[in-house]
């Protein structure tokens, strides 16, 4: 489990690429004090696993479905990206829970500055707007933000200088994909409804009939 709030950024330093996976290298500093084969780390919001460690540097696979369902696809040697280790038991939850498991990817449409903030539009498709709300919470490239604004085809958030600094969204342009993930607690309830709604269509013993027949 993560929380959104980026440790650093990190460099992919190669990227090998195969029929229906590929293969990460990322270059970093701080998350490698306690960084172990084995372990979890965040890269642009996705979960993946740690298989090798080479001094400052570290590698990762990345299966088909990641690859069609996020834009790490898209990197390239020299890319920035967000990175995040999983959270200790012991840490503080800055942000809110970012499970690493993308939902699908939105496009950027708009970045107009305000002030010392950037205001970031990104469009995406009904099923996951569905589940984004007005001050609640969203997960843009491993980052946890609050959304400001909510319509029919897009959703916006403003960018705070610290964010802007921190995390790779203000290298991003107009146009540029962008990996979501939706607030896993959305997700939940959402199930938990059509699992009450299908239970009670479900014809019942208890009639009318048996009821008299057992002395009501």
């Amino acid at each position: 489990m993560f929380t959104g709030i980026i440790e650093e950024l990190g460099m992919i330093a190669t990227i090998t690429k195969k029929a229906k996976s590929a293969q990460l290298k990322i270059s970093a500093s701080l998350i490698f004090d306690d960084l172990k084969i084995g372990d979890s780390v965040a890269v642009n919001g996705v979960c993946l696993t740690v298989t090798e460690i080479s001094g400052r540097q570290y590698a990762a696979d990345v299966m088909y479905e990641t690859l069609s369902r996020s834009n790490l696809g898209d990197l390239h040697s020299g890319s920035k990206v967000n990175l995040e280790r999983a959270m200790p038991a012991y840490g503080r939850f800055g942000g809110h829970i970012v499970s690493g498991h993308i939902d699908g990817t939105g496009r950027i449409t708009a970045m107009e500055r305000e002030d010392n903030a950037v205001w970031l539009t990104v469009s995406t498709v009904p099923t996951i707007l569905k589940y984004i709300v007005e001050k609640g919470s969203i997960a843009i490239d491993g980052i946890s933000l609050t959304v400001a604004r909510v319509s029919a085809d897009n959703f916006a958030v403003s960018i705070i200088p610290h964010t802007a600094t921190a995390t790779t969204l203000l290298d991003k342009r107009t146009g540029d994909t962008v990996n979501l993930e939706n607030d896993i607690v959305g997700k939940y309830i959402e199930r938990f409804s059509r699992l009450s709604d299908n239970q009670q269509k479900t014809p019942s013993n208890i009639t009318a009939e048996f009821l008299a027949q057992s002395g009501f």
